[in-house]
């Protein structure tokens, strides 16, 4: 199995695109490229770690490619954002690519231009692209979160429409 790490903003909104993708065999929320050891939600929070919210993926890239992948990500989320995805800001909701080796590096660099001449996004990417640091796994409350609260307000009004989105959009990448 291959990793994965992006930060898409709120981890709750891609944890359940990513797990319905062919080929990924497990998404993790969790917190990477900051200043403290094993922080809080709570922590994470006030911007003052450093981290971002991040899903870490294994996937088998003998059913999607490490490039797919990014392509997806470049999907799911407003790249040309800086540390902000709709209501949520603060550094933590930074759109980024942590790679996991120079092949992921190289992949990343090379979708992140083609997206960017293409028409998807009219603004700027502001996406970085940094080796992936530790991963701090976020806590249970936050792992499925969509799944086991689809009926809550910000499930039905935010996450939903995405999922129902990518799916509709992507339909051959999906399990």
């Amino acid at each position: 199995m291959e990793k994965a790490t992006f930060g898409a903003g709120c981890f709750w909104c891609v944890e359940p695109i990513f797990a319905d993708l062919a080929g990924v065999q497990s998404v993790r929320p969790g917190y990477t490229n900051g200043l403290t050891e094993n922080p809080t939600y709570e922590e994470v929070c006030t911007g003052t770690t450093g981290h971002a919210e991040v899903i870490e993926l294994e996937f088998d890239e003998e059913q999607i490619t490490y490039s797919q992948l990014v392509k997806a990500f470049f999907h799911v989320h407003d790249p040309t954002t800086l540390n902000r995805q709709g209501n949520d800001a603060g550094t933590q909701y930074r759109s980024g690519i942590y790679y996991h080796d120079e092949l992921q590096r190289k992949d990343a660099d090379q979708v992140l231009k083609q997206v960017d001449e293409s028409d998807l996004w009219p603004d700027p990417i502001v996406t970085e692209i940094e080796l992936a640091g530790t991963f701090y796994v976020a806590e249970s409350y936050h792992h499925d979160y969509f799944r086991r609260n689809s009926s809550q307000p910000y499930c039905e009004m935010v996450i939903a429409p995405k999922v129902a989105k990518f799916r509709a959009a992507n339909g051959q990448l999906l399990k």
